[in-house]
């Protein structure tokens, strides 16, 4: 069986659940999400306690049965705390700043970048060098980050350009110590 299917999702009282038929609409602080399931998969709730169950062992079943647990889990997560992505900007003279609902990146190139995020998600800065996405819907969230991220991908060589928090770059060796070694 489905060991993630399997598991429960603990639902905190700040969260609003309605399910019907084979649409599940969760509702929270942060925004409002609607999943619809198979037909072959069951939604059952037990006080706080979201269960689901699948027909039979078929494979496709198996499949479905963790992704759209953890589809609605997700959704439970983001209705009440929020998905969150950051980006660092690096390099010399790179910088991002907001602008209205979105971000106006300077990142060397011979113009600046204007982006602006989808209603759903929240863009803000920290600093000059640090862009936070954030919003209800995890996809969303890692969409728009990757679609930032994209814009200026960081240097073999240097290191410069835009990167998750904490991600490492290996930066390759230049000519001059391919050609001392």
């Amino acid at each position: 069986m489905s060991k993630i299917g399997q598991q429960s999702i603990t639902v905190s009282p700040s969260v609003n659940i309605e399910i019907t038929d084979k649409t599940i609409v969760v509702k929270g602080q942060k925004g409002q999400m609607s999943i619809t399931v198979p037909h072959f998969l069951a939604i059952a709730r037990d006080g706080d306690i979201l269960t689901v169950t699948r027909q039979n062992d078929s494979k496709r079943q198996k499949a479905s049965h963790g992704l759209y647990r953890s589809l609605i889990a997700n959704a439970v997560f983001g209705v009440e705390k929020e998905w969150e992505k950051q980006i660092e900007v690096v390099g010399t003279g790179f910088n991002v700043k907001p602008q209205g609902s979105g971000i106006v990146l300077k990142l060397g190139l011979s113009h600046v970048i204007d982006f602006q995020p989808p209603k759903e998600v929240k863009i803000t800065v920290e600093g000059n060098n640090i862009i936070i996405v954030s919003g209800a819907d995890k996809q969303q969230v890692g969409e728009v980050a990757q679609q930032i991220k994209s814009i200026k991908k960081s240097d073999p060589y240097k290191g410069k350009g835009l990167r998750y928090k904490g991600e490492v770059i290996k930066l390759k060796p230049g000519k001059k110590a391919k050609t001392t070694a």
